[in-house]
């Protein structure tokens, strides 16, 4: 095999590539880091609390999950460990963020992405949003998980001993 014409007929495809993708994230980025600073994801959050009783959980739990929606899991990570460690969220509130964010997660920078090699976006929105609603729904509701956080301990919640508490991991 000829690595050098392999090589310099990949090199430059890779690279439009590579433009391509970040002239889609780096403004996308910048958008809503402004956004963070301008408290809009606060707001946004504070009008989504009511919205987590859907999936049994607490309204702590509306912001760790909007940032992992728009800005994508390491970035969400950080927050749900912030979040986690502070003692604001259950463990059931960590597990369930974490189920919905495993199917999506980064809406806006991976849509655009996919929109700019010729898919569909709003199929793309509408599928995530509806398996991970369903999903996590879904979950949220199991015996198994209603076990397991009495186990593990939650706030409000006695566990087998007769003890109460916040361990979420």
């Amino acid at each position: 095999m000829d690595w050098l014409a392999y090589l310099s007929e990949a090199l430059p495809g890779a690279g439009q590539n590579v433009l391509m993708m970040a002239a889609i994230v780096i403004p996308v980025m910048i958008v809503l880091e402004v956004a963070r600073d301008l408290k809009i994801l606060d707001w946004i959050a504070q009008r989504m609390s009511p919205l987590m009783g859907f999936f049994n959980l607490s309204p702590q739990a509306a912001f760790p999950l909007l940032v992992g929606i728009i800005f994508g899991i390491a970035y969400g990570a950080g927050v749900l460990i912030e979040e986690a460690r502070s003692g604001r969220l259950s463990w059931k509130d960590i597990f369930l963020i974490n189920v919905f964010l495993s199917v999506c997660h980064a809406v806006v920078e991976d849509t655009a992405l996919f929109m700019a090699v010729g898919a569909d976006g709003l199929v793309i929105l509408l599928g995530r949003f509806i398996a991970a609603i369903l999903i996590t729904y879904l979950i949220s509701r199991t015996a198994w998980l209603q076990r397991e956080n009495l186990r593990r301990g939650v706030p409000g919640a006695v566990n087998a001993a007769g003890g109460s508490g916040n361990k979420c991991c």
